[in-house]
């Protein structure tokens, strides 16, 4: 048989039973439009989280006191309020490590914030240097960052988020120059920074930064810092470096067992492996549910196959003893098969598509089609096509031409 006749057999056959031929493609076309939009919401939200961390910095390492505690040892305080890490050993870490571009110590303390006109917020208060801006990727929108000027000189000035300004002056008023209140004293607005929206750990726009030196002198009272934010030169190099940074500081804390350090190290590439593991499994998971419509849309296949091998065995009969052979009866159900899931496959595909944009547009959840999940799509199409299609094919093609031209 001539590869045009399979096609003009294929297209007159399925023409013939067209609402059969629909609704059977209909069973397709949810199947693989589930599977899109299904996938598409999980690599979303692996691009949203990779995305808003990377936005914190690249390369990090991000060293915090007191948040470990060895065996025997009494309870150090809680998160941001133990003082066990200094400025002291931010600049050992810059001096003593090598293959590292940065390091940029802070210190952070939650304050009630209030204005000359009475507005008041209550937000996260950030002891910085110069440093910080380039290590967190933190971009100004009006005026400057803190400068290594300002700290050395102890300078009463502030950048603030773009939420923490809204909530003292207005949405996207122009607070530069401004003054607010910490702990009684004046502060002038020198800058302020641009959106970085939510990040999963607290809000990177309901902040404001001032210098280290004067958040130590006049907010924390202590001369301990909050984090060291170390930025590594490359990132195949960042466990190296962690684990110099770790003896580094043990050996300057003067503790001979790592188990019971006073300090701890969070990787930004294992928070980010971690993170994209656990939304690669959720992508999986979603796929393997919608793949479930994929199956009952096959079993479909198969039942309407079987369906129209039945009512055309006369004609299998007169084909057959006209000359047909095994194969060519088999290839001509196999392409009717494969013809509806494949259609099947492109509209399932286009309304996958127009799901997902529409989840992204009316619920706010990132969305992400990307052509694997498309050819992945129409591959699974294709052999659930040739699967469910090949045994009423092989029926077929098995019939007897006699006992088909007698059938009734």
């Amino acid at each position: 048989m001539l590869l045009s006749d399979l096609f003009q057999e294929t297209y007159f056959s399925l023409n013939a039973n067209k609402s059969r031929s629909v609704l059977t493609i209909l069973g397709i076309v949810i199947g693989i439009g589930s599977v899109i939009t299904m996938i598409s919401v999980g690599q979303g939200a692996t691009s949203s989280i990779q995305t808003n961390i990377q936005s914190l910095g690249t390369n990090l390492l991000v060293v915090t006191p007191g948040s470990q505690q060895g065996p025997g040892m009494v309870v150090r305080g809680g998160f941001g309020t133990a003082t066990t890490l200094t400025l002291e050993d931010s600049e050992a870490i810059e001096s003593g490590i090598s293959d590292i571009e940065t390091v940029a110590p802070a210190t952070s303390s939650r304050k009630q914030i209030t204005t000359t006109k009475g507005t008041n917020t209550n937000t996260s208060v950030y002891g910085v240097t110069g440093a910080y801006q380039s290590v967190k990727n933190v971009e100004i929108e009006l005026g400057s960052f803190i400068s290594d000027q300002h700290v050395a000189n102890i300078s009463k000035v502030v950048v603030l988020g773009p939420t923490t300004r809204d909530d003292l002056f207005g949405d996207n008023v122009d607070a530069v120059g401004q003054k607010i209140r910490i702990e009684g004293l004046e502060f002038t607005v020198i800058g302020i920074t641009v959106s970085k929206g939510g990040t999963g750990f607290g809000s990177a726009d309901d902040l404001m930064y001032i210098p280290i030196s004067t958040a130590q002198k006049y907010v924390t009272g202590s001369d301990g810092v909050s984090s060291i934010n170390v930025q590594v030169t490359r990132e195949d190099l960042m466990t190296q470096v962690q684990a110099e940074i770790t003896n580094l500081l043990l050996v300057r804390h003067k503790i001979s067992d790592a188990t019971q350090a006073d300090f701890s190290i969070v990787n930004q590439a294992d928070v980010l492996g971690a993170l994209s593991s656990v939304t690669g499994t959720l992508t999986l998971l979603l796929g393997a549910i919608a793949g479930i419509s994929l199956l009952v849309g096959g079993i479909g296949i198969m039942n309407m196959m079987l369906t129209t091998v039945t009512e055309r065995t006369r004609e299998i009969g007169l084909r057959k003893s006209l000359g047909a052979k095994n194969r060519d009866i088999s290839w001509q159900f196999l392409a009717e098969s494969v013809a509806l899931t494949f259609i099947g496959g492109v509209i399932g595909v286009a309304l996958g598509w127009l799901a997902a944009y529409a989840v992204e547009q009316f619920s706010g959840t990132a969305t992400v089609v990307t052509l694997s999940s498309v050819v992945l799509a129409f591959g699974v199409s294709a052999a659930i096509g040739i699967v469910f299609g090949y045994y009423p094919a092989r029926r077929a093609a098995k019939l007897n031409p006699i006992d088909a031209l007698r059938y009734e």
